[in-house]
């Protein structure tokens, strides 16, 4: 009988799968050609496909001792690693990206110079202007964003502070001042610092050499011996002291000081606006520098008038419908719910200028101990801002419309902007924003606009009523003024050169990384924002049935709850309203202060300020903080 040889499948596929190719000859009768070739092998990979797999016997690891299992892991990762050794190891790619390396400055080296910086900034993201050590706020603050660009940019050399940025906030040997201490979510267009910043003029030669026991003493930026500096004449006349004091005796002769005399303040020196807008946020720019502050010259104390604005709509609020025929039942006000009567609350406005206790429109903090809460206004009124929204054509209706005694009858009925305009002296903590309160408790016709009045007699009222203050986000410390002290119009005597103006930068204002193009960014953002909030709302309101057919029982449905404004992208509803003056009391500012200072350990007030426990161990004074 015959045997046959046991078949290998696997060469005999692959036999199949490369067929020998005979070279081309016009008489070979077994020439493939190339489409039987790929025809074969296509064939080939299909019948590898379809053929089942042999069996693989299945090791039953449950059975095995520990041992067993140990010896088994140990040898497949011995395994592993032989497999792994024939495969080349992939090297990292090298990088062509040049690493930065922080280039050491010697402050010992520059001359300073005090400056005077004016910037902008959106306090929406942001916990406040001012910077508190050792206070962990959920949002940075302005000063913060500040301080680490001044550092990166070498521009102060604090002690602590790494070349990143990095480091505990200090302003030492900074000649540091600020104009206004803004509350979270304010905003400001003019806000005002000074401080010492490193300087291009050369120092004098005798002077740069580095000191003998190395640069440590020189990590700061206060004023370099006999170096030169640039001063405008003081805004007080009566100031003797200041950088001034006792200059050094120089001569434009002397060799030493030639290449220091040789030099342009403005066109020679560092771009101190383009510098740090480069490196800060894009909501906070720096908009001026002054080159030559007054002498004596302090952000908080030289400034004698501070400009708030306070913006919001009319209506304030979405306005319900109400049917024109069927009288307002409303008990508490004959205002239309979300309008505000503006001239109301103008002439309520009138009565905050001039000079008044206003203790009953602030917030009282106990730590600062402060009697005098006397502060002079010098200009309050309600402003229509020009603005071009896009009308929406239902608030137009008369379902919607207040009286004409409200809007006037000549007046196209659309969304409109106004500020509540404020100029004074200094303000309290939260001043601003308690005042605008009251004012849109006036515009609802909720309360008189005598009630300024009555809130201003201390005599009569020497503690707050409860009040809510307005929110924080449409207030803007818009501008802080500098005049000389016996100017009696408050003209701003500091002359600012804006971005733009020094010789030869033109482009840092209207460039193509200018101070134009970063605003217009962050303005096109929230203009598309409001853009499309805006049509999406006039769309709503014209879809569904006509406002004429409502039914009467949905007139009978409207929410009588009274809705109270305060500054919000809504109204609060509050139920029966109770009109301010019989509201629950605050504390008055003597009990605030006497209980503060025994919470802390002494006898009282007086033994407080006594001990000089108060901020810079000054007596009970009018601040010059700003409001927020």
């Amino acid at each position: 009988m015959r045997t046959s040889k046991p078949c290998n499948w696997r060469n005999s596929l692959q036999s199949f799968a490369e067929p020998k190719i005979r070279h081309f000859h016009a008489s070979s009768p077994h020439l493939l050609t190339h489409f039987e070739i790929e025809r074969r092998k296509k064939a080939a990979r299909l019948a590898l496909q379809n053929m089942a797999t042999p069996p693989v016997e299945k090791i039953n690891y449950k059975e095995w001792s520990h041992e067993n299992l140990i010896k088994r892991v140990t040898e497949l990762e011995h395994n592993l690693k032989l497999k792994n050794a024939h495969y080349p190891v992939a090297t990292p790619q090298k990088s062509y990206k040049k690493v930065r390396t922080e280039k050491h400055v010697d402050p010992s080296r520059y001359s300073t110079r005090l400056i005077a910086l004016k910037l902008a900034y959106l306090g929406k993201a942001y916990n406040g202007f001012e910077h508190h050590v050792g206070n962990k706020t959920p949002l940075p603050t302005v000063e913060e964003k500040l301080w680490e660009v001044l550092v990166k940019a070498r521009l102060i050399f604090p002690k602590g502070a790494s070349p990143d940025g990095k480091g505990e906030i200090n302003w030492d040997g900074c000649d540091y001042s600020k104009c206004g201490r803004t509350d979270k979510g304010v905003s400001a267009f003019g806000q005002v610092i000074g401080l010492r910043v490193r300087s291009n003029r050369p120092l004098p030669k005798h002077t740069a050499a580095e000191p003998s026991d190395g640069t440590e003493d020189f990590n700061h930026t206060m004023p370099r011996d006999n170096a030169l500096e640039m001063a405008s004449p003081a805004l007080r006349p009566s100031i003797q002291e200041g950088r001034s004091a006792n200059p050094p005796e120089l001569s434009i002769d002397d060799p030493e000081f030639e290449e220091a005399f040789d030099f342009d303040p403005i066109a020679d020196e560092l771009p101190y606006c383009h510098l740090l807008n480069r490196l800060l946020p894009p909501d906070i720019r720096i908009l001026a520098w002054c080159p030559a502050p007054p002498l004596g010259f302090s952000a908080r104390f030289s400034c004698k008038e501070r400009q708030y604005k306070y913006f919001f709509t009319q209506p304030a609020f979405a306005p319900p419908p109400e049917n024109p025929s069927i009288e307002r039942t409303n008990k508490y006000t004959s205002v239309k719910d979300g309008w505000l009567d503006i001239d109301a609350m103008r002439e309520a406005a009138s009565y905050f200028v001039g000079s008044h206790d206003f203790r009953n429109f602030c917030k009282i903090d106990g730590s600062k101990q402060i009697t005098n809460f006397e502060r002079t206004m010098f200009f309050a009124d309600i402003l229509e801002v020009d603005d071009t929204t896009p009308v929406l054509d239902f608030v137009g209706k008369k379902e919607f419309t207040p009286a004409p005694s409200i809007i006037g009858s000549s007046e196209q009925v659309s969304p409109k902007v106004y500020t509540f305009t404020l100029h004074g002296s200094a303000f309290l903590w939260h001043q601003v924003r308690c005042m605008v309160s009251i004012l849109f408790l006036v515009g609802q016709g909720l309360e008189k606009p005598t009630i300024i009045k009555e809130l201003l007699d201390v005599e009569k009222n020497p503690s707050r009523p409860a009040y809510e203050m307005a929110q924080d986000a449409p207030l803007v410390l818009w501008d802080c003024v500098f005049p000389h002290e016996d100017d009696p119009s408050r003209e701003n005597a500091i002359q600012w050169l804006h971005v733009g103006d020094e010789p030869g930068r033109g482009d840092t204002k209207w460039g193509t990384v200018g101070l134009i193009e970063d605003l217009w960014k962050v303005w096109r953002e929230r203009k598309i924002d409001e853009v499309l909030a805006s049509n999406l709302l006039s769309a709503v309101a014209k879809q569904g049935g006509a406002i004429e057919g409502l039914t009467s029982d949905h007139w009978a449905k409207v929410v009588r709850s009274q809705k109270v404004y305060d500054g919000n992208n809504k109204p609060k509803l509050t139920g029966q309203y109770t009109p301010v003056m019989k509201k629950p009391l605050m504390e008055r500012p003597e009990v605030i202060n006497e209980k503060y200072a025994v919470r802390k350990g002494f006898e009282g007030s007086a033994d407080l300020k006594t001990q000089g426990f108060r901020r810079m161990n000054k007596p009970s004074e009018p601040s010059d903080n700003a409001d927020e």
